[in-house]
């Protein structure tokens, strides 16, 4: 790795640094399989949006794909909230998974948790599975994120989603902003990708989704919000405000 790791912990948090005071993860000491960032956090609002159940009557989500390891926040909080999925995660620094082991309780690989030393992007262009969910999160030590911010890959991550599937994708804040980056993926998903209101830090999450269309009113939104906060412990009630407030749900719903 070009950059190096460095690992900081104030006020029972603990961080991870790519050589810079730039923070790529974080884990309260304390509570290691919560989601300590408000990115983190807002990138699971797409349980919301999914009724748990596939088309066949089977568990949803079933596999859920990783694209950037960090912390470890994600994958852990899936591992734990998600005990019928299987779980890929695809990081290209094995330094990285070394210390998400090391120090951020990172769970031994086992026959649902798969850790793939590699390429994001090389993975979903040659991969043959197909996924439920999956999450992209992979920058570098400089905020770059290069051909996951590509059309080719938003192209191929539409093929690799399942009929349920949906993707949620992790736009940092820049001076530049978003709006290139948020059309690069509506325009791959065919219009059915939408940015969520700005994170307290300036991240962005998009979420984006195939097959069934996705439709809930504000107050299906909350309930499921309450409902998952007593199954996990992840209040996502602020995130439909916040979703509402913004004009995000015209009508009085949510459509994707």
């Amino acid at each position: 790795m070009s950059t190096p790791i460095d690992i900081s912990e104030q006020a029972g948090v603990r961080y991870l640094h790519f050589g810079s005071d730039w923070i790529q993860g974080a884990m309260r000491v304390r509570r290691p399989d919560a989601l300590e960032l408000d990115y983190t956090r807002e990138m699971m609002a797409g349980s919301l949006l999914r009724d748990g159940l596939a088309a066949d009557g089977g568990p949803w989500p079933r596999r859920i794909l990783l694209i950037g390891l960090g912390a470890a926040s994600l994958a852990k909080f899936v591992y734990r909230h998600y005990p019928r999925a299987r779980i890929d995660i695809v990081e290209i620094e094995p330094e990285v998974v070394a210390a998400a082991r090391q120090f951020f309780c990172l769970p031994p690989e086992n026959e649902r948790f798969a850790i793939h030393i590699g390429d994001g992007v090389q993975y979903v262009l040659t991969c043959d599975a197909c996924y439920d969910v999956v999450f992209v999160d992979g920058y570098d030590g400089k905020a770059r994120t290069g051909a996951l911010d590509a059309s080719p890959f938003h192209h191929a991550m539409q093929a690799r989603l399942s009929g349920e599937g949906l993707a949620a994708y992790n736009l940092l804040g820049r001076a530049r902003g978003h709006a290139a980056s948020v059309a690069r993926i509506v325009g791959a998903f065919d219009g059915r990708a939408t940015a969520f209101p700005l994170c307290d830090n300036g991240n962005v999450i998009v979420f984006a989704a195939v097959g069934s269309p996705v439709s809930r009113t504000t107050t299906e939104l909350r309930k499921r919000a309450a409902t998952f906060r007593a199954e996990t412990g992840l209040d996502l009630a602020s995130t439909v405000s916040r979703l509402e407030a913004a004009g995000g749900t015209p009508g009085g719903s949510f459509i994707l």
